[in-house]
């Protein structure tokens, strides 16, 4: 079957490839900003758990001044890291969902102000996007249909694992909700029974009071 003078099952998976590039875009993150001397940017990224992490970093060069790179999780785990910094890439594979920090920190005894800020490109794939397909069609001696296949195969999956966890998270919060209202219900029973007492006491006391001093029977 010819679907617009292409074979439909390479018309499909470039209907697939349009239909799940808005996912494709969020596992791409690319910037670039300076970086004054002396100084310290961190970028920081919450990704998912066993994902693929890849980067390629450069940082324009400027004398005696010495840039360091350094990725670290929220536990301070480091992941990555370079002294000296001036080009590179970098690749790890997350085990667990965390909050990961990608830190540059500029050192020159010159003193700020007296050096011109350096130019930092970072680019940081992650998920299918990091994964090489070119090496894995060579490997697997697979042809572009079937290695656009295995990628679109990969990204389903993926979106699947990340409905999975936000229907996990879902359900972690209402069970929150429902445990502090439940919690909210018994102090609200606690602070009622609290007044009553209180009233309660107030009414007998004030009766012994204004009996004491004659003012009721």
């Amino acid at each position: 079957m010819i679907l617009g003078g292409l074979p439909w099952q390479t018309a499909m998976a470039r209907l697939a490839t349009i239909l799940l590039l808005p996912v494709l875009i969020e596992s791409v993150f690319s910037i670039s900003f300076f970086l004054p001397v002396n100084s310290r940017k961190c970028l920081r990224e919450e990704i998912h758990k066993d994902v693929l992490v890849t980067g390629e970093y450069e940082i324009s060069e400027q004398a005696n001044t010495k840039t360091n790179l350094k990725i670290t999780d929220s536990s301070s785990h480091t992941l990555y890291s370079k002294e000296d910094a001036t080009k590179g890439k970098f690749a790890f594979t997350t085990e667990d969902y965390d909050m990961f920090e990608v830190c540059f920190e500029s050192k020159s005894p010159m003193g700020s102000g007296r050096v011109p800020d350096q130019l930092v490109n970072l680019d940081m794939k992650h998920g299918v996007e990091a994964k090489n397909y070119e090496e894995i069609a060579k490997v697997e001696k697979l042809k572009p249909l079937e290695v656009e296949l295995r990628r679109l195969e990969d990204l389903s999956e993926s979106i699947v694992n990340d409905f999975a966890y936000m229907k996990k998270r879902e359900e972690e919060m209402r069970d929150t909700n429902e445990s502090t209202n439940t919690r909210v219900l018994y102090f609200s029973i606690f602070s009622m029974c609290c007044l009553i007492g209180l009233a309660t006491w107030q009414v007998f006391y004030l009766r012994r009071f204004f009996k004491a001093k004659k003012l009721i029977e």
